[in-house]
Order: structure tokens, then C-alpha cells, then sequence
């Protein structure tokens, strides 16, 4: 996180803590990660660290998911400063590609070796592709997103920060921040944003 991130992390726990019934709300809490953390054994790359909240998340956690929202559009700006975009300015990659790894569940267990390819697992939540017909309902449909929204150079923009991080856009949203916490790199987004934008994806047919 930048500095930034954490100053804003910091004003909003001050500002919540003074709005919670402190300690109730601490002891529940403490008690609640002594049982997970007594639980929870730690495997391969599956490490205690994953207990741990950050700012943003803390912040979210405390409030039901709506923070004040003075708070939540500084956090989230702070985390779309944060979306790294490749540097040769192409957002495009192969929607073949992309259909892979929305495909793909697979990465970050403990039995898997560190630093293997993450799939997205964006069919959990979303309707992509029409033959697939099993896909989740967390997230909206992505179905002909391209088609309906075409794909300039703002709109990749837009795809490519989204699934970056999320949060940029909806603070508390439950879409992971994939390329902010490594889970997918800049050329597995860019995939994911062809399959998404590309008209010979067949999302948009």
C-alpha cells in the first residue's frame, strides 16, 4: 500500500473507532481471531499473514461495508492511483487466453507451489461466455459487456482497472483486487480484458 493508503487507513479507524462501541466490538473481535488463528494451521504458502486485515478491509468489516463516505472516496481513489498498467500502453491481450483463465479456479492452496499461474475463476460470479452455462450470480453478467459498451481506449482502461482492483471503483466491493495483490498478472488482465472487449470474443456474438 502507498503512503497515502495508509494515512487514509489510519483517519478511518481513528473516525470509526470513535463511532463504535469500542470495546465490545474489540472483544468480540479478539476472540473471534484467537479461535480462527487456534484453527488455522498454517501449510505451504497458505501462511498465518492471510488472517490479517488491511486498512481498507478493517475499515469495511466494521461498518456492514458502508464507511462514510468522505472516507471511502479517498481509500478509493488512493487504490485506483494504485493499478499498474503495462508499459507498453496495450490493454488487448488474446481472449482465448482470457477464456482460460476465467475458466481456471486453480492457485494460492497450500498444495500449490508459490509463484505458479493463478486463474481469475470469474465464472464463481459472473455470466461470461454463452456456452457455459454453470457461472455465479455475486457479480452481473459480463455477457456481450463489449458489445454493449464497445471498446475505445477509455473502456479498456476501465476494464483493465476493474479487474486491477476493484476497489478503486466500489471500496467495499466483494470482486477481489487480482492484479494489486498479485493473484494475476498485467498479461493475464489484458487477456481478461479481451475476452471481455474483443468483437471475435465470444462474449460479444
Amino acid at each position: 500500500m502507498t503512503t497515502k493508503i495508509f494515512k487514509a487507513a489510519a483517519m478511518g479507524s481513528l473516525m470509526l473507532m470513535a463511532a463504535l462501541p469500542a470495546a465490545a466490538d474489540t472483544t468480540h473481535r479478539a476472540k473471534a481471531i484467537a479461535v480462527i488463528k487456534k484453527d488455522f494451521q498454517p501449510r505451504g504458502q497458505a501462511g498465518l499473514d492471510r488472517l490479517a486485515e488491511d486498512g481498507l478491509q478493517a475499515i469495511c468489516n466494521r461498518t456492514g461495508n458502508n464507511p462514510p463516505a468522505a472516507i471511502a472516496n479517498q481509500m478509493q481513489a488512493d487504490q485506483l492511483a494504485g493499478v499498474k498498467f503495462p508499459a507498453d500502453g496495450k490493454l488487448l491481450g488474446d481472449w482465448k487466453e482470457g477464456e482460460k483463465i476465467a475458466q481456471s479456479g486453480r492457485g494460492f492452496t497450500w498444495t500449490d507451489n508459490p509463484g505458479l499461474p493463478v486463474g481469475g475463476n470469474c465464472y464463481n460470479c459472473h455470466q461470461i461466455a454463452p456456452k457455459e452455462t454453470s457461472f455465479g450470480t455475486v457479480g452481473p453478467s459480463l455477457y456481450q459487456f463489449g458489445k454493449l459498451r464497445g471498446n475505445n481506449p477509455d473502456i479498456q482502461k476501465y476494464a483493465y482497472s476493474k479487474i486491477w482492483n476493484a476497489k478503486g471503483f466500489n471500496l467495499c466491493s466483494e470482486m477481489p483486487r487480482f492484479g494489486h495483490v498479485g493473484a494475476l498478472n498485467e498479461q493475464q488482465v489484458r487477456h481478461l480484458v479481451a475476452l471481455l472487449l474483443d468483437p471475435e470474443s465470444p462474449v460479444n456474438k
